[in-house]
């Protein structure tokens, strides 16, 4: 009996030694799990806190039709208080969302039945809650009514944007009108477009329709080839790699660069003769850009295209596409030289190039392109504010200035003198850009700002099938600065047009 006690005590014992030693393990457990428990929690709230709109814009989320339930969707605003978007009431309380302009903001604003884009989604959070007084929504409530949603106001212009659709009339294209110092967007035009206020009525015809492009914003989700006006990224290169001697750059144009078995031609095989750089670019010479394409490190070029944000996600809230253009070391010359005169595989949408010209225009510093201005509740407080913010810089600020003259010289000397001899001064880039082998088949680019010396709205434009940008983007881009600047009374209202 003893000797079994004494085992039991020993057993006992050593049952107690096994958990000592156990112990730190188990401490340690627990810690870490706790803290794990703790991280998921700040997750969690940080999560909710941070994402709320995307979790109530989610098309899964029950929450919209609640809110929906409650309130009736706020007003859309021009940014000089001009109805885009409203909700109309009926004698019984029944909504309709009308949009007084039809189709003049169809992709900028969009729609918001059969799903919603443009202006109607990235501010659908504000537009289905409330910030009405507590007294309106007890009001509300015992009637039986819904709140008024918050109301929206963005940075669009009506008489810029107006005048740009009035512009690119019955051709396909997009244009893009910005803020240099701000980003914020005054006009954004896509052609072919639609009435929101027959959404409904059309949308199977558009959706069964696989040819139709109709809801496709052109000018953030086209993708074109930029032709000439990618010689500002060729020519940004060309200055890098050469800072102390690219003005020591000639070229013997005959209107054919040829290298291997192939060839350039210039537009219309243009002969332009002896020209500098800065000559090659206002006369958008394709052999002259040719030579330099071939010149350039493939490497570097790489490093300075991703900067530029090819093939990277743009600092911009509504629907995009990525721009995209391949230059690495082992891709054929043929390949070099049809992307440095803007052509072969490169893609880019109107609002990415006008992003690049902005940073040129505002000295290498790239704002971010935004079109909500503040929100409002129905008594006309402020219930957010969007302030302009800088993504960061592109180029420096000596390239930008070394491009911005490159620019300038174009409407001096070049292929946008159509621009010329205003009230106000313009600097830009044309393009004819070849989309298929037809030959002489090309969409019409411009792409520039005003003025000059304080570089103020910047524009983009595309027209698709259209030939040459001097003949054709060119003009609808000086009807877009005449509005500008007469908006703001310092145009010339005397000039010829």
């Amino acid at each position: 009996m003893a000797k079994q006690t004494g085992d039991n005590a020993a057993g006992n014992q050593k049952n107690r030694k096994i958990r000592v030693a156990n112990y730190p393990e188990i401490m340690v457990t627990t810690v870490l799990f706790s803290a794990l428990f703790v991280v998921m929690m700040v997750y969690l709230v940080h999560f909710v806190a941070t994402s709320e709109q995307d979790m109530i814009n989610n098309s899964y989320n029950s929450r919209q039709e609640i809110l929906l339930s409650r309130n009736y969707r706020g007003t859309i605003y021009s940014r000089d208080g001009e109805v885009l978007a409203e909700t109309v009431l009926d004698a019984d309380q029944n909504e309709t969302r009308v949009y007084p302009f039809g189709n003049l903001f169809a992709h900028s604003v969009g729609y918001s039945t059969e799903g919603r884009m443009g202006v109607e989604a990235q501010a659908n959070y504000y537009l289905i809650n409330t910030n009405t007084s507590i007294n309106n929504k007890v009001a509300n409530d015992m009637a039986g009514m819904k709140n008024p949603g918050d109301n929206v106001y963005t940075t669009l212009d009506v008489q810029i944007q107006e005048t740009a659709d009035d512009q690119l009339s019955v051709y396909k294209g997009a244009v893009v009108v910005t803020e240099v110092k701000t980003g914020k967007i005054l006009a954004m035009v896509s052609h072919p477009d639609f009435d929101p206020n027959q959404i409904d009525e059309i949308w199977d015809e558009l959706i069964q329709d696989d040819s139709s492009s109709v809801l496709l914003n052109r000018a953030t989700q086209g993708l074109y080839p930029p032709g000439s006006t990618f010689k500002i990224v060729t020519a940004l290169e060309y200055t890098k790699e050469h800072i102390s001697d690219w003005k020591n750059y000639s070229y013997q144009c005959n209107g054919t660069f040829r290298y291997g078995t192939s060839k350039i031609n210039c537009y219309h095989g243009t002969n332009h003769g002896y020209v500098n750089f800065e000559s090659s670019f206002a006369k958008s010479c394709n052999a002259s850009f040719a030579n330099i394409g071939m010149r350039l490190d493939r490497d570097k070029f790489s490093k300075t295209l991703h900067t530029l944000l090819f093939d990277e996600e743009l600092p911009l809230n509504i629907l995009y596409a990525k721009s995209h253009t391949n230059v690495s070391a082992d891709m054929s010359d043929d390949d070099m030289v049809q992307t440095a005169i803007g052509q072969g595989k490169t893609q880019i949408t109107p609002m990415h190039l006008n992003m690049i010209t902005c940073a040129v225009a505002n000295n290498g510093r790239l704002m971010k392109p935004y079109i909500i201005d503040h929100v409002e509740n129905d008594a006309g407080m402020v219930v957010k504010n969007f302030k302009s913010s800088a993504y960061g810089y592109l180029m420096t600020e000596d390239e930008a200035q070394t491009i911005k003259g490159l620019m300038e010289s174009v409407v001096q000397n070049g292929t946008a003198t159509k621009l010329k001899g205003l009230s106000y001064t313009a600097a830009g880039k044309t393009g004819s850009a070849e989309y298929n082998n037809v030959k002489g088949d090309s969409h019409a680019w411009f792409n520039g700002f005003a003025p000059v010396e304080d570089p103020e709205v910047c524009v983009t434009i595309i027209v698709e099938g259209a030939g040459s940008g001097g003949d054709y983007a060119v003009p609808i881009a000086r009807r877009i600065f005449d509005s500008y600047f007469n908006e703001k009374g310092t145009a010339n209202q005397g000039v010829t047009q």
